[in-house]
């Protein structure tokens, strides 16, 4: 005697060894002995075999019509015996046979939509409403089935669907596994044995290796878009007292967001008053308003070569901007020193108006405001002196006070500060303000870091933050910091709300609060210091953020990330335009300096590659590299070296390369893509008839 039973999902079928009231001993074709609850056991029968009988019933079960089986069963709960001799058998006191029960029962367990199960064995049709429910959904899924099957045939042919193209970044980094594009691709890219990016390059969907890199960075950080809702700059309020300063702002020429301006009084006098003057947003912008959300929501403009997305809307920059020729509002930090020894005697925060005299641009004059012209009031330049709105005698007092001050951190850190390397500065062939669309020529130049201008401003902004951030922790009064225990290998800079010392600048406390247009820490930092300017000793009570407020984490949290992912885009859509430079210049070979591992760095653009070749050199030894093929969806060169051009590394270069190397990003290689070829396909399938 055999028995056909379920068991998890399955049917089985083998030999009756024994049997009990609540169950039995089988043995299966296999040899394996399995015990079988009773209730569990559907069908006893005695031939034929249980794999032929399964066999058979399979077969039979595909030639029933659901349909007509559905009109033939009973209203109410029936067996699955009952079914079999009601669609089979003409004679209605006939039973079924054994291959038609069986029949029946798998084509009624496969089709839950028709028969809903009741029981072991048993079943109830669907009410007909629901059965159309059901099989609509099943028709609108096999459509959709091919619809995908379609699509995936277009992507391995090299045509991307415009459903496709247009999901296409929400595919590749946040997809919806279930969605019809994304399985698309993953069928293509099975099918073809073609990586998903690969795949969609190849049919096109990605048309321009820029457009990719910047939808990407507005996908994943500016899904809603970078146009500002419809916003009003409020107006400050205070009867603010008009400065008696000219004051100077130093920027680039394509800044417009003007935080920061310098004035200096007392010259000559031998006590000299240093006013450093930001810009006051935080004065008429309230914590929660409108302009903050925008502001919160961004925590930060983001910069790239020919263009910028900026944390406020321009009509509200331009309200705060130090603009020349007007009296701006401002938070000012007057510094009080000792015009020959240079020591501060007394510091002092006024909130005022200040005239901005002139905006002074380090792009026009770092050729003509020198270190040498500075430091020798004799000395003239070839083609004579340019005209400047702020005097000599001013700068180069400013020049000597940074690098006092520079000087003084030094001791601090416990080692000089180096500035080994340049910045470079963009430009584009396009029309300010657009987007660029990735195929403009592109003008690289060098800034050096440490220039005069360069300096000074830099020097006088670590001086406001640092002695700001201190007034914050005196007066009690919370602020964002950013802190770093040592300079030893692997501490790095963190953000936090107490005031801690900053070994890599060399200041016991710094607190960003001198581009409140730009950052929002530095917002957030302005209205605590407003704070302290107006209250005093109370300051902790009136400040908008108090001791421990769960705002001020979240704020640093949120900032962290932002800033991480905007630096990133920035490094990364730097290399792109750097590789276009290549490009469009010819360029294939370049002399780099080695300086980790396998990677060098180029001597005359901002590139960091791996070269072939390269290994075992030491640190700042200077070669000859070769490129290779450039790849601008990965931002990727190759590169080997093809000759040392010196024989002995200065060791003074060997130190400047182990000092920068940590701060090294390739910025380039295999991108991250959330397409996963290799997941099992999740589809709901029916169980499986067996007889093992």
């Amino acid at each position: 005697m055999f028995v056909l039973f379920e068991e998890t999902g399955k049917f089985l079928a083998g030999r009756i060894l024994s049997e009990a009231d609540s169950s039995l001993q089988v043995e299966l074709d296999s040899g394996k002995r399995v015990k079988v609850k009773a209730v569990n056991a559907l069908l006893k029968f005695e031939k034929p075999a249980p794999a032929e009988l399964v066999a058979a019933g399979q077969k039979l079960s595909a030639e029933i019509e659901l349909d007509l089986a559905w009109e033939f069963a009973s209203d109410e709960e029936f067996g699955f015996a009952d079914l079999a001799r009601d669609y089979f058998s003409a004679d209605p006191a006939k039973p079924a046979s054994t291959e038609q029960q069986v029949a029946a029962l798998f084509r009624l367990f496969e089709a839950p939509h028709y028969f809903r199960r009741a029981g072991k064995g048993r079943f109830k049709k669907a009410p007909a409403e629901i059965l159309q429910q059901a099989l609509g959904a099943i028709e609108k899924k096999k459509q959709l089935a091919a619809q995908i099957s379609a699509w995936a045939e277009e992507l391995g042919q090299g045509q991307c669907p415009a459903p496709v193209r247009e999901q296409l970044y929400k595919i590749l980094f946040k997809p919806d596994k279930n969605s019809p594009e994304y399985k698309a691709v993953v069928e293509a890219s099975r099918a073809t044995h073609i990586a998903p990016l690969a795949l969609l390059q190849r049919a096109g969907a990605i048309a321009s290796p820029y457009q990719f890199h910047w939808k990407r960075f507005l996908f994943e950080n500016f899904p809603k878009g970078t146009a500002f809702p419809a916003l009003q700059a409020p107006k400050v309020l205070d009867e603010l007292p008009l400065a008696a300063v000219q004051a100077y702002s130093i920027d680039d020429s394509a800044t417009t967001e003007i935080d920061d301006a310098l004035s200096v009084q007392g010259l000559g006098s031998g006590t000299v008053v240093l006013g450093i003057h930001i810009a006051a947003p935080g004065l008429a912008i309230q914590p929660a308003d409108a302009i903050d959300q925008v502001a919160r929501t961004r925590l930060s403009t983001v910069y790239m070569p020919g263009y910028k997305i900026t944390m406020l809307p321009d009509d509200v920059v331009q309200s705060y901007t130090l603009e020349e020729g007007r009296d701006c509002p401002a938070v000012s930090l007057y510094v009080t020193l000792d015009e020959a020894t240079l020591d501060i005697k007394a510091s002092e925060t006024k909130l005022e108006r200040v005239p901005i005299a002139a905006n002074l641009r380090h792009d026009q004059l770092d050729s003509v405001i020198t270190a040498e012209w500075l430091e020798n009031p004799a000395f003239e330049h070839e083609n004579g002196s340019t005209p400047l709105p702020i005097g000599r005698e001013t700068l180069s007092f400013l020049y000597r006070l940074a690098k006092h001050l520079k000087a003084q951190r030094e001791v601090v850190r416990g080692k000089p500060e180096t500035f080994n390397r340049p910045d470079y500065n963009f430009r584009l062939d396009h029309s300010s303000g657009q987007e660029p669309q990735g195929e403009e020529t592109v003008r690289i130049s060098i800034r050096q870091r440490g220039a005069p201008l360069d300096l000074i401003v830099a020097e006088a902004m670590i001086l406001a933050n640092s002695t700001w951030g201190s007034w914050l922790g005196e007066l009690g009064v919370p602020g964002i910091y950013r802190s770093q225990a040592s300079l030893a290998p692997g501490v790095k800079v963190r953000m936090g709300t107490k005031a801690l010392p900053h070994a890599g600048i060399g200041v016991k406390s710094y607190a960003w609060s001198t581009s409140p247009l730009r950052r929002y820490t530095d917002l957030v930092n302005q209205w605590q210091i407003i704070a302290c300017a107006r209250h005093g000793r109370t300051a902790a009570l009136a400040a908008p953020f108090k001791p421990k407020d769960a705002e001020l984490f979240s704020i640093i949290s949120g900032f962290d990330a932002a800033y991480s992912a905007y630096n990133g885009f920035q490094a990364g859509i730097e290399r792109y335009w750097t590789l276009k430079y290549l490009e469009q210049h010819g360029i294939s070979e370049l002399t780099a300096t080695a300086f980790k591992d396998n990677l060098v760095r180029a001597d005359e653009v901002p590139l960091v590659l791996s070269a072939m070749g390269a290994q075992g050199l030491p640190r700042g030894a200077r070669v000859r590299v070769k490129l290779g093929a450039i790849d601008e969806i990965t931002l990727d060169v190759s590169g080997a070296v093809i000759e040392r051009l010196d024989t002995v590394v200065d060791a003074a270069a060997q130190v400047a390369q182990d000092e920068d190397s940590e701060a090294d990003e390739l910025a380039a290689g295999p991108i991250s893509i959330a397409v996963e070829v290799d997941e099992p396909v999740n589809e709901a399938l029916p169980a499986a008839a067996q007889a093992t």
